[in-house]
């Protein structure tokens, strides 16, 4: 499976892109912005071609676990081998206070440019999009995420 953000948008405080799973609009995407330094938690992941696995540890996981049951939540989508970073996830939030450098999902965004970044309906649009990596990953398969600058 093949998965693809397209960044389109960065602002002072987040970055906006879509992300196409098997090159099929899926949803919006934010993350925390560009910085030439990286800051922790505050810094989006470089561009680059990344694998995607399930995680079966750590806070996100237990949380996760707990509001969706084991027949749901088989583990927290996570980028791998991000140069410079770690524990970097696929998960729902809104904006840049609900990221430390890991892919938030939504099926709504708004202009970063003239109001802080915002992406909405997070829950409905993670519930579709982890089912779809989920049982790829499942089944076997390999999930990649690429993640482009368009800006």
């Amino acid at each position: 499976m093949e998965l693809k953000v397209v960044r389109y948008s960065s602002s002072e405080e987040s970055t906006l892109g879509l992300l196409f799973i098997d090159g099929v609009f899926a949803c919006y995407t934010l993350e925390d912005e560009h910085r030439a330094v990286k800051v922790m938690g505050e810094t989006r992941i470089s561009a680059g071609r990344y694998q995607v696995e399930l995680r079966t540890f750590g806070g996100h996981h237990w949380r996760y676990l707990r509001k969706y049951g084991a027949d749901f939540h088989k583990g927290m989508l996570q980028i791998m081998d991000v140069p410079g970073f770690t524990d970097i996830l696929i998960h729902k939030g809104n904006d840049d206070d609900d990221t430390a450098g890991c892919l938030l999902v939504g099926d709504s965004a708004n202009n970063n440019q003239v109001k802080d970044g915002f992406i909405g309906s997070s829950t409905m649009a993670y519930n579709r999009v982890y089912a779809v990596m989920r049982d790829a990953l499942i089944n076997g398969d390999s999930v990649y995420l690429q993640v482009c600058d368009i800006n």
